[in-house]
């Protein structure tokens, strides 16, 4: 499959459009970006890191029974994924109190909530992606009552299959975000996973941490584990599974 021109340039990804329009080439660069793109750095081999570690929680998912749009891997950079057309909102899951939730609501980060909290949140960088309720998706028209249902299904699902899983490899799954969409040629057809799930949308600390940011907000504030959030997880990746990925 050719690599056509540039459809999107992302914070920290590339898509790119191939000979077939149901599916795209998603490139993973090196920038690590944060608060909302203010900021912008670079960290060697991350975008290789967050393209296996992203094919590696997507055919974990698969296997699992939920649906993605991932396809697979091209090469060290680039997998390819299909074309999506996506809901303009994101659900986050918190199973210990870190960030922004910890800054609304006066709770000491780290945390452990009795029972995974969930969010959504309005894609929208301009407005700092707010958080938002049901009503307000329904109403405005960002999806149906019963696509608002799936995706807390779906993400609580993912938060069962991925909690033990990063446990088993000494790592906290903090909290995470996830985006679905449905595929360009079947626009009336199942929610599916898109996006990605790597570092740079969840905080996978390990469990003995105490700090709880994420991998990108890290390495902008300058502290001491610059590439903790990315090796941490990364390097303990053949311990959930057999298959063999490159870390940083």
């Amino acid at each position: 499959m050719n690599k056509g021109q540039e459809l999107y340039r992302g914070k920290a990804k590339t898509v790119y459009a191939t000979d077939d329009p149901n599916w795209v080439i998603m490139h993973y660069r090196d920038d690590v970006s944060a608060f909302d793109g203010a900021k912008i750095a670079q960290l060697e081999k991350k975008g290789e890191t967050n393209n296996y570690f992203n094919a590696f929680i997507m055919q974990k998912l698969e296997n699992e029974g939920v649906k993605t749009h991932f396809g697979k891997i091209l090469n060290e950079r680039e997998s390819l994924v299909r074309t999506m057309k996506m809901l303009k909102v994101e659900c986050v899951v918190r199973n210990i109190c870190a960030g922004s939730m910890s800054k609304r609501l006066g709770i000491e980060e780290g945390t452990r909530l009795p029972e995974p909290i969930f969010e959504f949140f309005y894609k929208n960088d301009a407005l700092h992606d707010p958080m938002v309720n049901d009503d307000h998706i329904r109403v405005l028209g960002w999806a149906s009552e019963d696509d608002v249902q799936r995706m807390r299904i779906k993400t609580r699902r993912v938060n069962n299959i991925l909690k033990p899983l990063f446990e088993a490899a000494d790592i906290d799954l903090v909290d995470y975000k996830l985006e679905f969409g449905r595929a360009a040629d079947d626009p009336s057809g199942p929610l599916l996973l898109g996006d990605e799930f790597t570092p740079d949308g969840c905080r996978l600390p390990a469990a003995s941490a105490f700090h709880f940011k994420n991998p990108p907000e890290t390495l902008m504030n300058g502290t001491p584990q610059q590439t903790a959030g990315y090796s941490s997880a990364s390097n303990n990746l053949p311990r959930m599974g057999e298959q063999k990925f490159f870390c940083i």
